[in-house]
């Protein structure tokens, strides 16, 4: 079992990245492959994947995104392929959100995730998740509401645009991607 992989990401494609450690590529699956850049070094949390017909790596950026996607992936009927896309356009905060307010169409956005997986994730998931991956990827988003408050936007405002916001952007990054939202 890895707990994590430190390297330089030497290939990416849509789904996936390869990371160079000491001369062995790791083909790592990612949710969003270009939000790493070439010949950059990076830790990736890993989750080892392990069935009779597949042997695969799962990466991901954070530790909170692996703990969540660990809890997503014991959901009946959600498997490794179906949880990954999740982190590709949610965010940590979005997600947990959306389960614990029992929100089936934010669920239903992500690829392949219909009503029924929808519904069996917030039966499985809602009041279970872990309140300190909640906690912490709550904290990313502290400086860009301050930011958005000072401009003269609303917390009410704020709190519908939050989870389409990826927490592992920079304050720059966050505050254009905020204000785009804001603006239609």
């Amino acid at each position: 079992m890895y707990e994590y992989i430190k390297g330089k990401v030497i290939k990416e494609e849509s789904n996936y990245i390869v990371l160079d450690n000491n001369g062995i590529g790791y083909l790592i699956y990612v949710a969003n492959a270009y939000s790493f850049e070439l010949g950059k070094e990076y830790l990736v949390y890993i989750y080892h994947y392990v069935r009779e017909d597949e042997i695969s790596l799962y990466g991901f950026k954070s530790y909170e995104e692996k703990e969540l996607f660990l809890k997503l992936i014991n959901v009946k009927g959600l498997g490794c392929k179906m949880a990954l896309p999740m982190f590709a356009t949610g965010s940590i905060s979005g997600i947990i959100d959306a389960i614990e307010r029992e929100n089936i169409l934010y669920l239903k956005k992500f690829p392949k995730i219909g009503d029924k997986v929808a519904r069996q994730i917030i039966l499985d998931l809602k009041g279970k998740l872990n309140t300190s991956i909640e906690s912490s990827s709550s904290k990313d988003y502290d400086e860009l509401i301050e930011v958005l408050k000072g401009l003269g936007y609303k917390q009410v405002d704020i709190n519908k645009i939050l989870p389409s916001i990826g927490s592992d952007l920079n304050i720059e990054d966050q505050v254009k991607e905020a204000l785009k939202l804001m603006l239609k």
